[in-house]
């Protein structure tokens, strides 16, 4: 049995003020970091095993797996399809606006200027594919962001357009997957 964990990023500047960061670099918080200290503890307390840590360039992923790798010992390294999508004239704005939520069902869309959620999910599911090929049975935590989070999410699991528009979680909530 082959298994990958994934946590978002711990809480961002942006995500208080409630905006759409996207591809756009907003920093941890000090309760981000705090945060990324306590899922580092979960890992460790818990006994689960994580061979390698893969992260998001962007610096609140980034910050949020150092966090977790100087507490565990686990090596990490940055691997940039786990950027978060380019949300394009979206990005800045708020993140519950009617507008932006109707335009998550439009999958082709590339948010004038941004990135569609077709070629996320190219960039997202060709790791993924590469993580499930791989002849040994490391454990991976994949350490990025929300949207990125629907995509792993619909790889493993059958989701509706509706489904896949709400879909996130928390800062920092680690959730397991198997392939």
């Amino acid at each position: 049995m082959k298994e990958i964990y994934f946590t978002r990023h711990g809480q961002t500047v942006w995500n208080v003020e409630n905006k759409i960061c996207g591809s756009t670099d907003s920093p941890l918080t000090d309760k981000g970091r705090a945060q990324a200290a306590a899922l580092a503890g979960q890992i460790k307390d818990s006994g689960i095993h994580i061979d390698a840590i893969l992260y998001s360039p962007l610096s609140r992923a980034a910050d949020t797996a150092r966090i977790i790798a100087d507490a565990t010992g686990i090596p990490a390294s940055a691997e940039k399809r786990l950027t978060e999508q380019n949300f394009g004239k979206w990005e800045g704005t708020a993140r519950d606006g009617v507008a932006f939520k109707e335009s998550k069902r439009h999958f082709a869309d590339s948010y004038g200027g941004g990135e569609s959620m077709l070629r996320l999910a190219q960039r997202v599911y060709t790791l993924l594919d590469e993580l499930k090929r791989q002849p040994d049975d490391r454990t991976v935590l994949l350490v990025a962001h929300n949207g990125i989070a629907r995509v792993v999410n619909s790889y493993f699991h059958d989701m509706t357009n509706e489904e896949y528009a709400s879909f996130g979680i928390r800062n920092c909530e680690l959730v397991k997957y198997i392939f």
